[in-house]
């Protein structure tokens, strides 16, 4: 059986946990937590030189890193259902999407830079959640504006994507960071669309075994 390294709260990690959960793929869930450190132990260095979580490993042992290349693999080795459009536009739209929450949100407000900007730059709890509620705000501007381009259930497609595998831990995260969704109607939409289905209550962040019992 696959094994993969996460947190229960990585938004990188919850990706890669619905991508899993979409398709009916049982992996061996292995946590490593990111309050204690662990992820900069020579252990997990060893498989992934950046520190960062998640990690897949094979069952033949080969390790595979950063959560949008998993979830490629994933639904290239998974066939069913396609987590991306066949259509060679809409892919290319669907993942520019997809990056917009991956490479543009989501690293600016991690675990690791909120840290940062508290001990390197005198941010309080108050100044660390305006940081990250700023830049989330700005991302979501640009993905709801993309949104209403489409009259489908979910971004571009009547059923759960790789966008949304994105998405919906970032709306976790936004929550998080006291943003308001309502000024983001149609993520919104996709966000309540996707949360009542199986899927993604397995992935969900409560749901997993290390979550702490007040989910804190």
């Amino acid at each position: 059986m696959m094994k993969l390294y996460g947190y229960w709260r990585s938004s990188a990690s919850y990706r890669v946990r619905i991508a899993l959960a979409l398709k009916g793929v049982e992996v061996e869930h292995i946590p490593v937590n990111l309050r204690e450190g662990e992820q900069g132990q020579s252990e997990h260095i060893s498989r992934n030189p950046q520190g960062y979580l998640p990690v897949l490993v094979l069952e033949d042992g080969t390790q595979l890193t950063q959560s949008l290349a998993i979830m490629d693999y994933i639904d290239a080795t998974f066939r069913d259902p396609d987590l991306m459009p066949r259509d060679a536009v809409k892919r290319s739209k669907m993942l520019a999407a997809s990056l917009i929450v991956a490479t543009d949100i989501h690293p600016i407000q991690n675990l690791s830079v909120l840290k940062y900007i508290r001990a390197e730059h005198g941010q309080d709890d108050a100044g660390v959640t305006q940081w990250a509620a700023h830049w989330i705000t700005k991302g979501f501007k640009a993905l709801e504006e993309i949104a209403q381009g489409y009259e489908t259930t979910y971004l571009m497609t009547d059923v759960p994507s790789f966008f949304e595998c994105c998405l919906i831990p970032q709306v976790y995260n936004a929550r998080r960071f006291g943003v308001d969704m309502d000024q983001f109607p149609r993520l919104k939409a996709i966000d309540a669309a996707c949360r009542d289905l199986p899927a993604f209550i397995k992935a969900a962040p409560e749901t997993q075994p290390d979550a702490p019992a007040n989910h804190g």
